[in-house]
């Protein structure tokens, strides 16, 4: 297994969205929005709750998992994985 970094990338936004300001919403997309906003409440509380990613750490233990320094064992965490979620599928 490699691992590889992540690349994040801007989109270009639609030919009708680029203007300055921001077009107002429909009362349908405002609706949407909220449902959305509902819905992905709880993972976004969860999510800054948690401590941020030291990325300088992360760095290390790519760079020791390529030199062979750290053993990987695909097979034990799918495992772990599974066990640790019931075994669902």
């Amino acid at each position: 297994m490699r691992i590889t970094p992540q690349r994040t990338e801007l989109r270009e936004l639609p030919a009708g969205k680029r203007s300055g300001a921001p077009a107002s919403p429909s009362p349908a997309e405002v609706k949407q929005g909220s449902a959305e906003s509902a819905r992905i409440a709880p993972a976004m509380n969860a999510l800054s709750a948690m401590a941020e990613v030291d990325m300088d750490k992360v760095a290390v233990i790519r760079q020791a998992l390529a030199r062979g320094e750290i053993g990987f064992d695909a097979d034990k965490l799918a495992g772990l994985i599974a066990r640790y979620h019931g075994n669902q599928g």
